[in-house]
């Protein structure tokens, strides 16, 4: 018989299970964000140097890459939060063998 347990084992949350900070979460997304932006100046910049020495139509691949890219970018850096793999805490519960409740024979012996 358990003393002090009236049946249920107390709840304990694994903080493992937590979401990430806020703060950790924009900076994941501010640095998402100038890496695009990133790319969209190197796209500019290729356009431009395509265009300069006569590409033709090959000057339209990065220009549209420039064009198309920060809207994107703003997309995804006003998305929000991350979606976890989690739904809040999950309850820990411990993987024990189950316990006997009656006593063996040996330890009657000795008493």
């Amino acid at each position: 018989m358990r003393v002090g347990h009236h049946g249920r084992d107390p709840q304990v949350h694994l903080v493992t299970q937590a979401r990430r900070p806020l703060s950790e979460d924009i900076a994941y997304r501010q640095r998402r964000y100038l890496v695009m932006m990133g790319i969209r100046a190197v796209c500019f910049a290729v356009a431009v140097v395509v265009f300069v020495n006569h590409g033709g139509w090959l000057t339209a691949i990065p220009a549209v890459g420039a064009i198309v890219i920060p809207y994107f970018a703003v997309i995804f850096a006003n998305g929000g939060r991350e979606p976890d793999n989690t739904r809040g805490f999950l309850e820990h519960r411990m993987n024990l063998p189950a316990r006997r409740d009656t006593p063996r024979d040996d330890q009657d012996d000795r008493s």
